[in-house]
């Protein structure tokens, strides 16, 4: 199969959807990789890396669409690349469908493969790809909710870990998954306290055998957010239903409660948000201020480190991408349900029950389409 490796062109991302060791591996199993010009520069790859390990490397985006049977890239098509897209091409990336209609209904219209990073999913229900972002993305999440704390970034001037003598930041965290859990290992070792919330009482017990002593672990309800909200210094918003628009954890009536320089750190603005007052934010430009609070909510959190998150994503996606580039799409849907789950949008047809459900859409089931 021939492979397109497509340049990020989303404002401020720096990760690449494959590695020269990736295109190494694929080459070893008989298949082409085209790379597009500089697609790896942002992450330490160089295009000479790239043809020592047996791409082409491509000068223009139009040209690795019409080669390619399958496209990888981080993030899903812009609004630029709708029109490249061709019938039965399979695009394989991170595509948050249920956050954006306009993309949604491209990629219906383009009658195309549209396999999702984030709804890969694992009998036990996790999600492999989705996994090492939310690995980078939840000690960043601590790690800016820090920053923003500092008065001369808008904050209200509180230090974490607090000092001898003085209590340390108040941290709550909504959705004990791996974006909390990871956020709270981190804000626990500043020497934070700690509140995580979760709906499933088998991962707040868990949690409870893992976590250190300043970790407090609460069943999420509205009565319990509103109430540790009105103490917190830095909120997180964890909260993840696969595939699906997030549902609106913090109201903007509720934001009137929260402390004057408190910092809300959306990591699920991706999938629309857990804060009501969210709206999606660059690394150039990450944070606003609504009702005095400060609000992060950057899409693509880990693109700040690319180093580590290219990797790291390259290590998950790869066999799933080998799997698609030798058995074909369908092969691949039929034999491993973890990458027929994956399946968003096929040949027109929304296949992604959460996706349809988000934009009143007729929904498909795959199995009717292998």
């Amino acid at each position: 199969m021939i492979i397109g490796v497509l340049k990020e062109i989303k404002a401020d991302e720096n990760r690449v959807s494959m590695t020269p060791a990736g295109v190494e591996v694929l080459k070893q199993n008989g298949h082409t990789v085209l790379v597009e010009k500089a697609a790896g520069a942002g992450s330490g790859f160089d295009d000479g890396a790239y043809v020592k390990a047996g791409a082409e490397i491509v000068d223009e985006a139009a040209d690795i669409f019409s080669r390619s049977k399958m496209i990888m890239r981080v993030r899903g098509p812009m609004a630029s690349e709708y029109g490249l897209l061709r019938e039965g091409q399979i695009f394989f990336a991170y595509l948050h469908l249920a956050a954006s209609e306009k993309l949604t209904h491209a990629l219906v219209r383009a009658r195309s493969i549209n396999i999702a990073y984030e709804t890969v999913q694992k009998a036990d229900g996790s999600l492999p790809l989705l996994t090492p972002m939310s690995e980078v993305a939840g000690p960043m999440a601590i790690q800016e909710g820090a920053k923003y704390l500092e008065m001369a970034q808008g904050g209200h001037g509180v230090l974490l870990g607090g000092v001898p003598g003085v209590d340390p930041g108040t941290v709550v965290i909504l959705g004990g998954g791996v974006v909390g859990t990871k956020a709270a290992k981190m804000a626990c070792g500043l020497g934070a306290k700690v509140y995580v919330l979760d709906i499933d009482l088998d991962r707040l017990r868990y949690l409870s055998d893992v976590m250190p002593r300043n970790c407090f672990l609460l069943m999420s309800g509205p009565a319990t957010i509103r109430d540790l909200i009105r103490k917190a210094d830095v909120i997180v918003g964890a909260a993840l239903v696969p595939g699906a628009r997030t549902p609106k954890l913090v109201t903007h009536d509720m934001l009137k409660t929260i402390k004057k320089g408190a910092v809300l750190v959306d990591v699920a603005i991706d999938q629309g948000g857990c804060f009501e007052t969210s709206r999606e934010t660059t690394h150039f430009d990450p944070t606003y201020t609504i009702d005095g609070v400060v609000h992060y909510a950057v899409s693509n959190m880990p693109g700040a480190v690319p180093r580590t998150s290219t990797v790291a994503l390259i290590n998950a996606t790869l066999p799933y991408a080998l799997e698609i580039a030798t058995k074909g799409w369908e092969k691949a849907a039929k034999e491993n349900p973890e990458l027929k789950r994956g399946a968003n949008i096929v040949k027109g047809k929304v296949t992604y029950k959460a996706v349809a459900d988000a934009f009143g859409l007729e929904y498909c089931p795959i199995d009717s389409l292998l």
